[in-house]
């Protein structure tokens, strides 16, 4: 070729290149703002089309638009972990074998980090996970409040604080969606029990709604900036909180959600209400999508076919289904048409260290005595493990946050690697059900025969480790019905008191996600609270046992010594479980701690409680100024001295309370809180900002939040019962 073709074929190239770059359509050019490529995507698409974008095709999936190049959207079950494949239209396992994972502690553990920087590491580690395995949305973070310990899936979510709740979600999902993966918060909204959860309808104050349940969802939408939110089964005020008229105003109008707002599976119930009030995409509606029947299929979800069907008829606005796909559209140019998202990565070797940090420093050591712990290698030579827990595998079941994972070390496991198997001797101690309808109606004579054997062992053991609580069955810590009672199940009680009785050596470890009854609490030297720990839980545990790290967790909820005195409970059984139509919760704020200060009634173990291996010495509190004005901040400071001979965390709370508020309020109410290191025998002034705008009320009357002119004081804090100074300042 001469070189005047040459010439006149590049230019033809370039030529072409300007036209095609011109005929591009604006949808797929990310350079342009995204209003322009939703815009000119959603002109592009037929109505049939755009009423096929949002609802499902698979249990775990959204169709798309084929067409014009938009893909599918997949979704994957959390919060702690990517689930296994599901089939396509079952909810039996796909059997593939490059779906293990990392299962990362439980969100009751991250919770009792107190430790905002690592739910970061956490939420980062998740999302890099869910993006290798291309999916598109993982299911959490879970930020329902802790109302009773009896509730199956409290270990799924953040305790019973709004503040901490709120604290900790944000930066979980400010690290998933680096990823370019979708976090989805949920179940919005006072989805409280999983007893008569896909029916029961909750009456609440206005003030409790806002001041309690709400705060935390309102932080991951306005702080966190996330992509979707997943509404619950119940009902609030007589309407299913899927398609409720109050609660899409709050989140879409009032906190300016802009993402997609999708319902669980099966929560949609009325093709109308979904229409009008805020459900943008319907998944897992009562179908298999082949086998129920063709009417259940998909094509005939609430917000399928009967939805075209209304707007064909001219009942329903072709309007209010552009509003879905754009807010689906915009999901797809986050995730899955952002050319610019990282590849992920999967069981790295920094997944499992975040895996470990987060629960070395979520273990809560709630009592002490003797400095029982830590038991240092070898100080012992016949060191007994006793419980279910210390070899069962909890990383499976419990509903939908159930895992298949690449690696899971147990207590045992841990125990054995660090004290080795010469210095170990194991025994169970009690059976547990494997019947999923009578999961607490064990072999009586087999658990005769284990509980005589370990408390045999007992007498010749130097020391006893006992590892129980609860597990992943049905009725205990599990997705769709609550536990059966606030006593352990198998005859552990039983148990512990005989082991207590033959050695007095014993340390009690117990592994659950709600607080339990504790009869035996004051014949037992030690109690450590345990999570489920996921991948790495036993060389976490070992660690903390050994003394080789030392234990900063604090309790995101309170423990009650008896379950009437939990202000849910209290009240009777129309406050929980209801009565099987409506649940009222008359304890209003008076939630965990609020309700223990203002009643009076003193916990078994309090909210933000946490011992340590070494000791801190608070200072005394002091503030920039006396008075402040409502757009001002209030700063405090002291100073935090390890006085121990070890290096240690601890975590400082500061509460408020106000002197004389026109409306009631809790005596005190968590609005700060800082983790901090410190070396054996240093100090550092620690500073806390509050604005004074956090200590406002929600006036249910002027539907307003206010602060008003008044005297707070602070209460600088080890729990929300061990208060070590105050301060009392003004607020104009």
């Amino acid at each position: 070729m001469n070189k005047k073709n040459i010439v006149f074929v590049l230019f033809l190239i370039i030529g072409l290149s300007i036209v095609a770059a011109q005929s591009l359509p604006v949808y797929l050019d990310d350079s342009k703002p995204m209003d322009e490529r939703i815009k000119d995507a959603l002109s592009r698409m037929t109505l049939e089309e755009k009423s096929a974008i949002v609802r499902a095709q698979s249990k775990f999936s959204t169709p798309g638009c084929p067409r014009l190049g938009i893909p599918e959207l997949w979704l994957s079950d959390g919060p702690h972990g990517v689930r296994m494949e599901i089939e396509w239209d079952s909810w039996k396992h796909a059997m593939w074998t490059n779906d293990s994972c990392v299962a990362f502690p439980a969100l009751t553990c991250l919770a009792a980090t107190f430790n905002p920087s690592l739910s970061y590491e956490y939420g980062k580690a998740l999302g890099a996970e869910a993006r290798f395995r291309k999916k598109d949305v993982i299911l959490g973070p879970g930020v329902n409040i802790y109302r009773t310990p009896l509730n199956g899936r409290n270990f799924e979510y953040m305790g019973e604080d709004p503040y901490l709740a709120s604290v900790m979600a944000v930066p979980y999902i400010q690290g998933v969606q680096t990823n370019g993966v979708a976090a989805c918060l949920k179940h919005f909204a006072l989805n409280n029990q999983e007893k008569w959860r896909g029916h029961i309808n909750v009456e609440v104050s206005d003030r409790a709604l806002h001041e309690i349940y709400l705060p935390a969802f309102k932080a991951g939408v306005q702080e966190g900036k996330v992509w979707t939110v997943m509404g619950a089964y119940n009902r609030f005020r007589g309407q299913f909180t899927t398609h409720h008229e109050l609660l899409s105003k709050i989140l879409k109008e009032d906190w300016g959600f802009d993402g997609v707002f999708m319902s669980d599976w099966g929560s949609t119930h009325d093709t109308r209400e979904a229409a009008l009030f805020g459900l943008d995409m319907e998944m897992g509606t009562r179908t298999d999508g082949l086998h129920y029947s063709e009417k259940n299929a998909y094509a005939n979800y609430y917000l399928a076919q009967p939805y075209l069907d209304m707007i064909l008829s001219g009942e329903l606005s072709e309007s209010s289904l552009d509003e879905k796909v754009r807010r689906i559209l915009k999901l797809n140019f986050r995730t899955n048409m952002d050319r610019n998202r990282p590849y992920g990565s999967f069981v790295t070797d920094e997944h499992y260290d975040v895996a470990r940090r987060v629960a070395e420093e979520g273990v809560v050591l709630l009592k002490n005595s003797q400095s029982f712990f830590p038991v240092p290698k070898g100080k012992y030579k016949k060191i007994l493990i006793v419980g279910d827990n210390a070899d069962r595998s909890l990383t499976v079941a419990g509903g939908s946050s159930e895992l298949k994972v690449k690696k899971e070390v147990s207590p045992l496991q841990g125990l054995i690697a660090k004290y080795g198997a010469e210095n170990i001797t194991f025994t169970r101690g009690y059976t547990t059900g494997k019947s999923r309808f009578h999961p607490n109606v064990p072999d009586t004579n087999k658990s005769d025969s284990l509980r005589q054997q370990a408390v045999a062992l007992a007498k010749q053991a130097d020391v006893v480790l006992f590892i129980g609580g609860l597990n992943k069955n049905y009725g205990q810590d599990s997705e769709s019905n609550d536990r059966r009672g606030y006593n352990l199940s198998f005859g552990q009680d039983r148990l512990i008191e005989e082991l207590i009785k033959v050695n007095k050596n014993t340390g009690i470890i117990i592994i659950s996600g709600n607080g339990i009854a504790m009869p035996w609490v004051n014949d037992v030297p030690a109690i450590m609270q345990s999570w489920y720990l996921g991948s790495e839980a036993g060389a976490a545990l070992a660690n903390i046992i050994s003394g080789d790290v030392n234990p900063s967790g604090k309790l995101p909820f309170s423990i009650q010594k008896q379950l009437e005195d939990n202000p849910a409970h209290y009240f009777g059984k129309l406050a929980y479980p209801g009565d099987s139509v409506d649940v009222h919760y008359k304890e209003d704020l008076l939630i965990g701690y609020r309700w223990h200060d203002t009643k009076q009634i003193e916990p078994q173990f309090a909210f933000g409680h946490g011992l340590s291996y070494t000791n801190f010495q608070y200072g005394k509190i002091t503030s920039d100024k006396k008075s402040y004005q409502k757009n001002e901040t209030v700063k405090l400071s002291f100073l935090l001295t390890n006085t121990g001979k070890i290096d240690g965390a601890e975590v400082v709370q500061v509460y408020a309370g106000q002197a004389k508020p026109s409306l009631p309020r809790p005596v005190k109410e968590l609005k700060s809180f800082k983790k901090v290191f410190l070396k054996a025998g240093e100090s550092k002034k620690v500073e806390i900002e509050i604005p004074v705008k956090e200590l406002a009320f929600y006036n249910d009357s002027k539907q307003v939040w206010v602060v008003e002119s008044d005297q707070f004081t602070f209460y600088c804090a080890s729990s929300s019962a061990d208060i070590r100074n105050k301060i009392m300042l003004h607020v104009k």
